[in-house]
């Protein structure tokens, strides 16, 4: 039997809300449980309903849309994020992915990615606009050759990159230990030589540096 996934929309605009509604709606395993006008109705709805997906517009009045992000990640830890954007910006994707999002999405893309987004989300994996993916991994080439530079990655050994993947994507230390049968303080140390490596200094960074080198989608 498919598992139902409960979903709660939030956005200030009621034409795309419903919009969003319908689309997802068609989805037989997808049903939306409550609708969210602005950030702290989102937050208030998060709690009372426990959904396990909330679709998230970033620009909303009363509390904009990172700050909920992070007081739902807080508060419902088990409710996968995804995030509606209007920014295909770096800085903007850092800052949802810091306050817990699990995809981004952008709005222009929406109708053809957010089937997609939250079916990887309830699944435990993160999802981006392929516009974003394409976007950051250009600047990040331009970026490397602006400054004369070489790509880190290359630095990396074969388990430090199959490590990086399997963090990217969401699993925890304990996860990649378990899943390449090794104990946690070796998986600990390697995650510490790729951040080094890669000059990353959070999990959000290794997310927006897998996403910049299309390690993930």
């Amino acid at each position: 039997m498919t598992k139902l996934v409960r979903i709660l929309l939030a956005d200030d605009h009621t034409v795309i809300r419903q919009g969003l509604h319908l689309l997802l709606e068609r989805e037989p395993a997808f049903r939306v449980v409550g609708e969210a006008a602005d950030g702290r109705q989102a937050v208030a709805l998060a709690e009372q309903l426990r959904p396990d997906v909330i679709v998230l517009d970033l620009a909303m009045p009363n509390l904009n849309g990172i700050e909920a992000a992070r007081q739902i990640a807080a508060r419902v830890p088990a409710t996968a994020i995804v995030v509606l954007s209007m920014h295909a910006d770096e800085s903007y994707l850092l800052q949802a992915l810091k306050a817990g999002a699990r995809a981004y999405l952008l709005k222009d893309s929406a109708d053809s990615d957010l089937i997609a987004a939250v079916r990887a989300v309830s699944d435990g994996k993160g999802f981006f606009s392929p516009a974003i993916s394409r976007l950051l991994a250009d600047d990040y080439v331009r970026q490397l050759q602006e400054r004369g530079a070489h790509d880190s990655y290359e630095l990396l050994t074969s388990r430090e990159r199959e490590i990086l993947q399997l963090l990217a994507e969401g699993k925890s230390n304990k996860d990649v230990a378990t899943l390449l049968n090794l104990s946690p303080y070796t998986v600990e140390t390697h995650r510490a030589n790729i951040m080094q490596k890669l000059n990353l200094h959070s999990a959000p960074e290794i997310v927006l540096y897998a996403v910049r080198k299309g390690m993930i989608s």
